[in-house]
C-alpha cells in the first residue's frame, strides 16, 4: 500500500475520514487528465448506460429553483436541469467543455444558463452567491480538501445538495492486473469515505445506488488508458507491455461498433444527498 499507518484504533469514532480521503487523492495526484482534450468525445462517454437520466430523476427540483452545477462538463446534466428550473450556474475549469455547453444550449434555445470558468474546489459564496440546489455530478473525486468543499457547498445551498461519486464496484480490471504483477492499486475514494466525512461534519446524508448495469467501451487500448485511472508512469516498460497483453486477453470486441469492452468493467455510481438545515 502507498500508505500504511501502524496505529491501533479502538474506537471507530477516532477514524479521521477526511485524512484518509486526502491520502487517496494524493496517491492519484500525478495522474493528469486534459479535459479540453477529452471534451469533444465526453458526451458519448457520459450518456453511456443512461447515467444522466438516472441522476436527474433523483433530484428534487422546483421550477423556481436556482441551481449551481459544479463540474458541469459539456452540459449533459446542466441543460436538462435548466429546462426544469429558473436558472443554472454552470462551473467548470475546461474552456472546451464550457464552449460545447454554450453551443448546445443555444441549439436547444436554453438561455437561463450562466457559465463560470473556475476550479470547483475553490468556489465560494462570494463568487457565485447562494443557490437553492447545488449538484456535483461525478466531479469531486479529485478534490483534496473534502471538508472545505462540503462546508463551502453547504454555505451556498439553500435547500439541497446532490453529489454522485464512485461506488465500490469500479476498477475491477485495474485491481486484477495490479494483483497479477504483485502491485497495490490505489483507487479514488468511494462513497463510503464521503458518507463518513459528512457524518463527522454533522450532516446525515441519504445514499442511493444509481442503476448502472452497463459496461464501458473503448475505441482501442490508447482510448482505454486515456479514460481510465491507470498511471503508466509508475509502471516499468515491461509492466506496460504486460498490461497491454493482459488487456488484449480480457477485452472483447463489440461486433456492432468494433469497440473493446469487458463485462466486469461496469459503471458504479452512488448518489449522496442531503437537505440543508
Amino acid at each position: 500500500m502507498l500508505f500504511k499507518i501502524p496505529i491501533k484504533i479502538d474506537d471507530p469514532e477516532e477514524i479521521d475520514w477526511a485524512y484518509f480521503w486526502e491520502k487517496k487523492i494524493e496517491s492519484k495526484e500525478n495522474i493528469e487528465k486534459d479535459w479540453n482534450e477529452v471534451a469533444p468525445k465526453f458526451g458519448t462517454y457520459a450518456v453511456c448506460g443512461g447515467y444522466h437520466e438516472e441522476f436527474i430523476s433523483k433530484l428534487i427540483l422546483d421550477k423556481e429553483d436556482t441551481v449551481l452545477d459544479l463540474g458541469c462538463g459539456n452540459g449533459i446534466i446542466t441543460i436538462p436541469i435548466a429546462k426544469k428550473t429558473k436558472s443554472v450556474t454552470a462551473v467548470d475549469l475546461s474552456d472546451k467543455m464550457l464552449e460545447i455547453l454554450d453551443k448546445k444550449a443555444k441549439e436547444e434555445n436554453v438561455n437561463n444558463i450562466k457559465t463560470v470558468k473556475a476550479d470547483l474546489s475553490k468556489i465560494r459564496t462570494k463568487d457565485v452567491g447562494t443557490h437553492d440546489v447545488v449538484i456535483a455530478s461525478r466531479s469531486i473525486t479529485r478534490v483534496k480538501n473534502i471538508q472545505e468543499l462540503v462546508a463551502n457547498i453547504n454555505e451556498i445551498a439553500n435547500k439541497y445538495v446532490f453529489i454522485s461519486i464512485y461506488g465500490i464496484n469500479n476498477w475491477k480490471i485495474e485491481k486484477e492486473f495490479y494483483e497479477s504483477i504483485d502491485k497495490d492499486y490505489q483507487e479514488f475514494p468511494t462513497h463510503r469515505y464521503l458518507f463518513n466525512v459528512l457524518l463527522d461534519m454533522g450532516i446525515s446524508p441519504n445514499v442511493e445506488n444509481l442503476t448502472m448495469n452497463h459496461h464501458r467501451e473503448y475505441e482501442n487500448l490508447d482510448d482505454f488508458f486515456k479514460r481510465r485511472n491507470w498511471n503508466l508512469d509508475e509502471l516499468t516498460e515491461d509492466e506496460i507491455e504486460e498490461a497491454k497483453d493482459y488487456l488484449n486477453s480480457i477485452l472483447k470486441v463489440n461486433p456492432e461498433n468494433g469497440n473493446l469492452y469487458n463485462e466486469k468493467d461496469i459503471m458504479d455510481w452512488v448518489l449522496v444527498w442531503w437537505k440543508v438545515d
